[in-house]
């Protein structure tokens, strides 16, 4: 949609503007530390981003991925709530901000919501420089939503309390907390909100962690929005498979000169689940995998409402189907199988 993209572009162009003070080895130096941070398996408990040039490489190496994946999960979120709009939202542990940037194009431009607002949005993170560095590429944006948010110093653990909101996303946040901060917050976020949308990376030890928020969300009394069709167990058997999502994420050439590599374009994989306290349509069925297109015939993998996990096959004899097959993709929405 040409307000999300723009949104991107904006957010692609503030960082250029920025970056360009820090030198090349030491924004090379940064990204390598903080990929393996990134990569790592162990909690830090502490905040990863500790200065202005950590700050500076994380927004150039991350920020464009995260926004790409949040964006996708509000989109979900918008297709199960086309009526629904937050007034409110606070991002925890948003750092740099993407999440916000996300937000603030979804419902913020006019052109996502069923009708424009102003968002007003609190960043949380326990990382002064982050929200530093969130407030200047704010300051420059034309959503109104963006310039006006709050960003403020807090720590992301069990003690974290949070005003009530609309709307509450923790991106990428989980992985950074012990287990016990990692269920206190999502408790809290609970707590607060009408709708939550949490996105970790799309790894099995990601997945394990959404899944988890999952859970304790729905033992709170919310409904799955996505990507679920169904707010009961997961079926995917534990340490089997793990469910994961991608989004396509245009770079830069400031980005690529950062991340080295010559595309212009990568697959961000992320793992998510959107919930909420009110009513929502979720999907009849969900595309778990990349179509497999053969000769007169495309495989489906599916999750579903009624029988889990499944896989379909629409041949070219069914028409609109298999062209509608054909055009769909990873992450999509798709008809229930019948019966």
């Amino acid at each position: 949609m040409s307000d999300t993209l723009s949104t991107a572009d904006a957010l692609r162009a503030a960082l250029a503007g920025l970056i360009d003070e820090l030198p090349p080895t030491r924004a090379a130096q940064a990204v390598d530390r903080l990929i393996a941070n990134y990569r790592g398996q162990t909690p830090t408990d502490a905040p990863v981003l500790r200065d202005r040039a950590d700050v500076l490489a994380y927004a150039a190496y991350r920020m464009p991925a995260t926004y790409e994946a949040v964006r996708a999960a509000l989109d979900a979120l918008r297709e199960a709530a086309p009526d629904w709009a937050p007034a409110t939202h606070t991002d925890i542990g948003g750092g740099t901000g993407a999440a916000s940037w996300a937000v603030a194009g979804e419902w913020g431009s006019g052109g996502a919501a069923p009708v424009a607002t102003r968002v007003a949005t609190t960043v949380l993170d326990w990382a002064e420089p982050a929200l530093a560095l969130g407030r200047e590429l704010a300051a420059g944006s034309d959503l109104p939503g963006l310039r006006s948010a709050r960003w403020q110093r807090s720590r992301i653990s069990a003690a974290l309390h949070i005003e009530s909101t609309d709307l509450v996303t923790v991106s990428y946040v989980l992985k950074e907390l012990t287990e016990d901060d990692r269920a206190a917050v999502v408790t809290e976020a609970a707590r607060a909100a009408r709708a939550v949308v949490i996105v970790e990376p799309g790894t099995p030890d990601g997945y394990r962690r959404t899944i988890e928020a999952r859970d304790r969300l729905v033992a709170a009394g919310f409904t799955v929005a996505a990507p679920c069709p169904h707010s009961d167990a997961c079926p995917i058997a534990p340490g089997t498979d793990w469910c994961h999502f991608s989004a396509r994420v245009s770079r830069s050439s400031l980005h690529r000169r950062i991340k080295g590599g010559s595309l212009a374009w990568e697959d961000e994989k992320f793992s998510y689940v959107v919930a909420t306290r009110f009513p929502v349509r979720p999907a009849a069925a969900r595309i778990t995998r990349r179509p497999q297109i053969r000769k007169g015939l495309v495989l489906l993998d599916l999750c579903t409402e009624d029988d889990g996990l499944d896989r379909v096959t629409v041949t070219k004899r069914q028409g609109t189907a298999y062209k509608a097959a054909r055009a769909a993709d990873w992450g999509e929405e798709w008809p229930a199988p019948e019966a």
